[in-house]
């Protein structure tokens, strides 16, 4: 490896010790109700994102509280010693994809059939200290 790629990605692998990752695969929620709720608590501090999240009465909000959890849970595992309420963690990043897709049908009269799509999503949150 040259030089420039060592420092580089030296200086990308210091740049990711203060994140913290959490995934959540597969989620039967639809994406579009899923982003709803992930858009409330985008770049908010972590604390207030989980109490925003607590009282909301969204499903999706349910399924991001206890993600966001993890996530702080893996930010605490990564800093040993360092405490999320001194260190000012915020909800740097949030991603929600789409998933598969489970397709049904459903009777319809004249005996023809209309297709419903389960939709499900992919959520990733990243939690980093407030620059």
């Amino acid at each position: 490896m040259g030089a420039r790629k060592r420092i580089k990605a030296e200086e990308r692998k210091e740049a990711r010790k203060s994140l913290a990752i959490a995934k959540l695969n597969n989620c039967p929620t639809s994406p579009r109700k899923m982003r709803i709720v992930a858009d409330t608590v985008r770049g908010k501090d972590v604390f207030e994102a989980l109490n925003i999240l607590k009282f909301s009465k969204q499903e999706a909000s349910v399924r991001l509280e206890k993600l966001l959890r993890s996530a702080i849970a893996n930010w605490e595992a990564k800093n040993e010693g360092d405490r999320p309420e001194e260190s000012q963690l915020v909800v740097s990043e949030i991603k929600v994809d789409s998933a598969r897709m489970l397709k049904r049908l459903r009777p319809a009269p004249q005996g023809r059939a209309h297709r419903i799509r389960k939709r499900s999503n992919h959520v990733t949150i990243i939690v980093d200290t407030a620059k």
